[in-house]
């Protein structure tokens, strides 16, 4: 198959890119921008015609939408570009995937949730309550892509990380290597999830899709959710991040949320209920705190 990733450059775009090579499919990485070293072929997905040509001329036969606007606080001020990326872009992957006749792996999130109490893991078909423009935009995004009528696999994921860019345990790393002290919040619970795991995943499914071709319509099209497994606190996920890289001299302290004022209500519990993924595809999910140890071996390894 002829696979175009947007956002290639990115967290999940580069754990793709070393998917890639244990696959025999032809891969068409693409993003805004170039970074040295990395074959990118430049692509604006907020343009319709764009995508359409692109498609055409590779002929595309599933795309894989890495790209998002992902700074929670800063689309709260930043709304217009925010939906552009988030609710347009993808409404335009499926119109062209819908032309093409072929699938839309779309990545959503997490923030689709939040607005009521929760305390049970989020399932795909709970009704989306959004605190913010991020994941009301994240939903948007979800609605267009249904309403376009392409095959398409939409999979919510969460708390993001990898050895890309920037993340959370980048940051809580460097942070407790070097500081005496922190204040982490204690009342958010979620599952961190290794976003190699999450493009292993993506594997299953376009290999899924392979053999199903062709087919007048993809039998498993839906939304799925996939986390790593197990649940913890921001305060947990520092912990123990500062304990896999024997970062003991820091003194790690829970909060509240309310201690790091917010321009938007992050969800308080947003757990994902894998058991759909796990049961259409047969796929088998590590355990949060496993795939976390292997994250932090390739950063120390190679620093």
């Amino acid at each position: 198959m002829n696979i175009l990733v947007t956002g290639a450059n990115g967290q999940l775009g580069n754990e793709m890119r070393l998917i890639s090579k244990e696959m025999t499919d032809h891969f068409i990485f693409t993003d805004v921008t170039e970074v040295e070293g990395l074959e990118t072929t430049l692509l604006d997905i907020t343009n319709l015609e764009a995508v359409k040509e692109v498609v055409k001329t590779h002929k595309v036969d599933c795309i894989v939408n890495c790209a998002a606007y992902t700074n929670v606080d800063k689309a709260e001020t930043d709304v217009d570009f925010c939906r552009t990326l988030n609710a347009k872009a993808p409404q335009n992957l499926a119109i062209a995937m819908k032309e093409a006749g072929g699938l839309l792996v779309h990545v959503s999130t997490d923030y689709v949730f939040g607005g009521d109490p929760y305390n049970i893991p989020c399932r795909e078909d709970q009704k989306g309550t959004p605190t913010g423009v991020y994941g009301l935009t994240k939903l948007e995004g979800e609605e267009n892509i249904k309403a376009a009528g392409c095959d398409y696999v939409i999979i919510r994921t969460a708390w993001l990380y990898s050895e890309f860019g920037k993340n959370f345990v980048k940051t809580m790393l460097n942070l407790t290597a070097t500081k005496p002290q922190l204040k982490v919040v204690f009342d958010q619970a979620g599952t961190p999830t290794y976003a190699y795991d999450l493009a292993k995943a993506i594997e299953v499914v376009l290999k899924d899709y392979a053999k199903e071709q062709p087919a007048s319509a993809y039998s498993k099209t839906g939304i799925y959710h996939f986390s790593n497994e197990g649940v913890c606190s921001w305060y947990d996920f520092t912990k123990t991040i500062a304990a896999m890289a024997g970062h003991t001299e820091c003194d790690i302290q829970p909060c509240h949320s309310n201690e790091f004022p917010s321009p938007v209500k992050r969800p308080a519990y947003s757990v994902l209920d894998k058991t759909k993924i796990k049961e259409t595809f047969g796929i088998r999910i590590p355990y949060w705190t496993d795939s976390l140890k292997v994250c932090i071996e390739h950063l120390t390894k190679n620093n």
